[in-house]
């Protein structure tokens, strides 16, 4: 069973991770989603919990599809799951240049063990990021383009309990 790590903060899930996570669910027996903790990123807009909550939903139908949650190096979190490879999204020419030191690093880190694979977003998703969400959701637009209803309806919930 050939199995691949798909690590990220996923603050919120978009559909360009979606995308990425249907095209890596066609390629490979199993994807295992990590959601992770960057200690280097401030406070999201939601907790790893939520995140989790939120991903397990969306992913709830498909077989090959698991979520966990995860800190430290996702190195550390591949070989630990005896994954063969770790996915990576790519969006832009400069998410390209930090993927080739990540996967050198990786690379290295694993005695080899470990490759990275770089995924193409489907065009209609190459510029959406999750901080390009929540700038556009914070500002009252539609971001029904951008993630699923089950994001953007937990999104709502959360900025009317930060309201409150």
């Amino acid at each position: 069973m050939t199995k691949v790590l798909y690590p990220g903060s996923f603050d919120p899930m978009t559909k360009g991770h979606m995308n990425i996570v249907e095209q890596a669910s066609d390629l490979f027996d199993e994807v295992i989603i990590a959601v992770m903790q960057n200690p280097l990123k401030k406070s999201g807009l939601f907790t790893l919990e939520e995140r989790m909550e939120i991903i397990k939903a969306l992913y709830q139908k498909m077989n090959n599809v698991r979520v966990i949650s995860a800190s430290g190096a996702a190195i550390d979190v591949a070989l630990l799951n005896e994954c063969k490879a770790i996915i990576r999204g790519l969006r832009s020419l400069s998410d390209y240049d930090y993927e080739v030191q990540l996967q050198q690093i990786n690379k290295e880190m694993s005695n080899n063990k470990i490759n990275t694979i770089c995924l193409f977003a489907d065009k209609e998703y190459q510029f959406v990021s999750s901080s390009m969400v929540k700038e556009v959701f914070n500002l009252d637009k539609d971001i029904s383009r951008y993630v699923d209803p089950i994001v953007w309806e937990r999104m709502l919930i959360k900025k009317r309990s930060l309201i409150r």
